[in-house]
């Protein structure tokens, strides 16, 4: 059974700041884990050195079983690569090294059909194809994507992977793994694109999976589902929890309350030795016996020193969102007889201040365009997407906010937090700053928008409604790409929020703190339920 073994990772960032201090950890035996952390704390760069896509300034990585491996972009795809192309990146070395040579010889036999030597190497290239499995992995990923989007790869291999739903490329890229050879998967946000029933798929196969995996995922549901061990990446460190998410939080607390003490104990025998030292060099000056006695606690203060103080605990994300909102109208949006044309068939709703109201629904059913069809003001440019027709009323004093679920902010593009900041309202830098730390981005103030974690950009966006004073906040998968104490950080903020909350969501730990729930269906009807509906 193929495993993992990372020994003494070290990873140091182009501006000299330390990201992995001599991680080390081991995920085999056909192990389900998953890797938490503050986002930016490096779980992806980490990934990336397991994977042999970046070296590490020192540590080394053993491997066996072969490692098949889901980079974080899938699901993102929006250039020219087909079907073809990304299952192949997906394959094992042999299989991507007999597809290139197939690929070259049969694109020089089109160039020079009557040469026997080229048709000998076309031959060769046949025959090597066949060597190393690619007629079963034809067959396999024919079950792929018919199992994924429902067509015989034979008609799809050449149709660009930017046809198919953020969804569509998550489930086509897992089922290719979860079936393939590999004996070991890294999976980098598998979830991220999924809807609920495809949530609730992937946990199935991981749980019946006889291969060792590593995933990262913020889907809290998720990891309570599947994860068998917790493997904690927290200021350049790696910690491993032998449990389940379940007892993860008690863990940790109790680890890090350990580390406290051991912390503290060490700190007082530190003093307590620097104080006998100088109480002997004192005395020594006239007493030829506590010279020797001077000279032995110096020798045993200089080892107690060179041995190095334990391990500090590391210093807990302290995001304080701080969304007030205001009060409104009584009715914030009411809906009468509306229609999505083409989507959603004519619906009536009624929003009132206060409500937390979670749309739920599978992707593809319209919950986005529902959403920016609330978002959408007189005063405004935001479009729906798609010609709507009947009443919607917006309540008096109702500032919307809107959050993108794909985070598509052009005008943000190679601008900082703080210029975005001081377009919303305008202030001093030290007051910038002060207000980005609150969400953990003060040391990204300076970044450009593109450069910034999907997370950090989550936080951001989160940060601008709170700027705006909106109290009608519209967030469009808010927790997708926050991690844990982020998401958390969130909830708290919203159970604070003096406004409205509309949420679209498929995070189903999140969706328990709502009141009020609406199910767009697949089939255009919107209804309201009264507990969270997910299939």
């Amino acid at each position: 059974m193929g495993h993992i073994d990372a020994t003494g990772i070290t990873m140091i960032l182009p501006d000299g700041r330390l990201l992995l201090d001599e991680v080390s950890f081991r995920v085999g035996d056909g192990a389900h884990a998953a890797m938490v952390g503050p986002n930016g704390a490096g779980k992806t760069t980490l990934m990336r050195i397991i994977a042999g896509d970046v070296e590490p300034f020192a540590g080394s990585v053993a491997q066996s079983g072969g490692l098949g491996v889901m980079r974080q972009f899938i699901g993102g795809i929006r250039d020219e690569t087909t079907i073809r192309d990304l299952l192949l990146s997906l394959a094992p070395p042999r299989i991507k090294t007999a597809a290139e040579n197939y690929r070259a010889a049969e694109e020089k036999l089109t160039q020079q059909p009557e040469s026997e030597k080229v048709q000998m190497r076309f031959a060769q290239a046949i025959s090597d194809w066949g060597d190393a499995g690619g007629y079963e992995m034809d067959v396999l990923w024919d079950i792929c994507t018919m199992q994924a989007i429902n067509i015989p790869f034979s008609e799809c291999q050449n149709r660009l992977v930017n046809t198919l739903s953020g969804g569509q490329q998550k489930r086509l890229a897992l089922e290719v793994l979860l079936r393939g050879p590999d004996e070991v998967l890294m999976l980098d946000e598998p979830d991220n694109y999924l809807d609920v029933p495809g949530k609730l798929w992937l946990e199935e196969q991981i749980r019946n999976s006889v291969k060792t995996i590593l995933l990262i995922s913020h889907d809290r549901a998720l990891l309570n589902a599947v994860a068998d061990r917790i493997i904690t990446v927290e200021d350049g460190r790696v910690w491993v929890h032998g449990g389940s998410f379940a007892t993860y939080h008690d863990a940790r607390k109790a680890r890090y309350e350990r580390q406290e003490e051991i912390l503290k104990r060490w700190t007082e025998e530190h003093e307590r030795l620097k104080e006998l030292v100088r109480t002997l060099q004192g005395q020594a000056k006239s007493s030829p016996d506590m010279a020797s006695k001077y000279r032995a606690m110096q020798t045993r203060l200089r080892k107690f020193e060179e041995a190095g103080a334990p391990e500090a605990p590391p210093q807990d994300q302290n995001i304080k969102m701080n969304l007030r909102g205001s009060r409104t109208g009584v009715r914030v949006i009411t809906c009468e007889q509306t229609e999505i044309t083409g989507l959603l068939k004519p619906f009536d709703l009624e929003i009132f201040f206060g409500d937390r109201l979670a749309v739920l629904g599978p992707n593809g059913a319209g919950k986005s365009h529902l959403l920016r069809l609330f978002a959408e003001t007189e005063a405004d440019e935001i479009k729906v997407g798609k010609p709507w027709s009947g009443k919607k009323k917006i309540g008096a004093r109702v500032v919307p906010g809107h959050f993108a679920q794909t985070h598509a902010h052009p005008e943000w593009v190679n601008r900082t937090p703080i210029e975005i900041l001081n377009d919303v309202k305008p202030m001093l830098l030290n007051e910038s700053i002060g207000i980005l730390r609150k969400y953990e981005l003060s040391k990204q103030s300076d970044q450009k928008f593109q450069t910034l974690s999907g997370g950090q950009q989550a936080r951001l966006q989160i940060l601008v409604l709170e700027l705006a004073g909106c109290n009608l906040l519209l967030l469009d998968e808010p927790t997708d790409n926050l991690d844990l104490a982020s998401a958390e950080a969130l909830q708290d903020a919203l159970d604070a929020f003096q406004g409205t909350v509309i949420a679209v969501t498929h995070d189903r730990w999140f969706a328990e703190s709502f009141d009020r729930y609406v199910y767009v269906g697949a089939d255009g009807i919107v209804r309201e339920t009264t507990t969270p509906v997910w299939a």
